[in-house]
């Protein structure tokens, strides 16, 4: 469980030798633009960087009021572009050698939940009869990665039906009995082998495409995915919608 406050002290944990020998009034856009250079030398996404200088920008304005410094704040990062085709994900399964892993690509894909959601996942919270998949279990603190309770299609209930009877531990994805922490290195061992560049978030980003291209809702796509809103969930797939703003577009011709 993450609470806020581990949160922010994450948050601190990066600002915190950039900025914290400075006076609060004194940081300025430069600054700014300085910290930005360095995160993406570091390896870090713009993204990333935007959502610690807005951190910045907060305790900056709590603290100060309207004395505050104006700061420069990274724009947001184009959407994420690469996902899988149906083709690609047979052929990345194909090259999976282990069964927790290709465990994991399957609800990966098949349920949009994001790899620390997976992994935490524990068998009292996944129901094969009604088919469904609660991502929340009891007590986690609700912060802007939302966790959701989805159906499971044919393709999840069988892996999950199959992984249970083996199961050595309360969690889904486990592996010699043991919950796994991080699957990253395995998801990039097979991608390699099966040429397929891939990622845990490529899954998440591919179940969003393939919905998105099915012609569901976005509002629909959104509570899927546990998206806080749907303008992100627009801003992300509806390109990939055939028919979103088609009314639109229709009404414009003569």
């Amino acid at each position: 469980m993450v609470t806020r406050t581990e949160r922010f002290d994450g948050l601190w944990k990066v600002l915190g030798p950039h900025f914290g020998h400075r006076l609060g009034r004194a940081v300025n856009r430069d600054d700014c633009r300085a910290y930005h250079k360095a995160r993406r030398a570091a390896g870090r996404t713009d993204s990333t960087a935007k959502t610690e200088l807005e951190f910045l920008r907060a305790c900056l304005r709590h603290r100060y009021g309207d004395e505050a410094p104006q700061l420069w704040i990274p724009p947001e990062s184009a959407p994420r572009d690469r996902y899988l085709t149906k083709a690609e994900v047979t052929k990345l399964l194909a090259a999976i050698e282990t069964p927790h892993v290709r465990l994991y690509a399957i609800l990966a894909i098949t349920t949009g939940a994001r790899m620390s959601a997976l992994l935490d996942l524990t068998w009292d919270r996944v129901d094969l009869v009604r088919g469904i998949a609660n991502f929340n279990p009891a007590g986690r603190h609700v912060n802007n990665k939302r966790r959701t309770v989805v159906p499971l299609n044919t393709r999840a209930r069988l892996a999950l039906g199959e992984a249970q009877p083996a199961a050595l531990s309360e969690f889904v994805i486990e592996y010699a009995g043991a919950q796994i922490k991080s699957i990253r290195r395995a998801i990039t061992a097979a991608a390699r082998r099966a040429g397929v560049p891939c990622s845990p978030h490529v899954f998440r980003h591919t179940a969003g495409v393939w919905m998105a291209e099915a012609d569901v809702p976005m509002q629909k796509i959104a509570q899927y995915l546990g998206h806080t809103s749907t303008r992100v969930t627009e801003r992300t797939y509806a390109r990939y919608s055939p028919s979103f703003m088609q009314d639109a577009s229709a009404a414009l011709d003569f």
